[in-house]
């Protein structure tokens, strides 16, 4: 019965407590620059990653065909949010993983004029957005970040 009473106490107090790992850094060492197929996916063999971005080019420059013949630039922050941007775009979005679908978090506008060939790299804790290779901004989840 001591036991039984100790095991019972523990799960009571284990199981109502929400376990974190932390610190943890869920950044990409690397972007990675994603064709996209014929039916609006991108895929990254090295991360398991895919990901439908019709909605996106649509969304961005409001043609439903506009992803056919393009590539998605890719990048995962230390939060863990996914930065996405194209040639072309105005802004680079922010998506978070939940429930087997990206959700938009943010819209980050960038220029008026859209990037002509925008890249990403990780300088922690941000994201750097380059356009060709100019600095453009420093990026995080709270949007564009002022020199370091």
């Amino acid at each position: 019965m001591k036991y039984f009473l100790t095991i019972l106490i523990s799960a009571v107090i284990f199981g109502c407590t929400q376990l974190t790992l932390e610190p943890s850094d869920f950044a990409w060492p690397i972007e990675s620059v994603l064709s996209i197929n014929e039916n609006g996916l991108v895929q990254e063999e090295r991360y398991s990653f895919s990901t439908n971005v019709k909605s996106l080019f649509f969304v961005e420059k409001n043609d439903s065909n506009a992803y056919l013949n393009e590539t998605v630039r890719i990048i995962r922050g230390t939060e863990g949010y996914y930065y996405i941007t194209a040639n072309e775009f105005k802004n680079v979005y922010l998506f978070k993983a939940d429930n087997g679908n990206f959700i938009e978090y943010d819209r980050i506008f960038i220029s008026e004029f859209g990037l002509d060939l925008p890249a990403f790299n990780q300088r922690k804790p941000f994201i750097e957005l380059l356009d060709g290779e100019q600095h453009v901004a420093y990026l995080n989840s709270d949007g564009i970040k002022g020199e370091e």
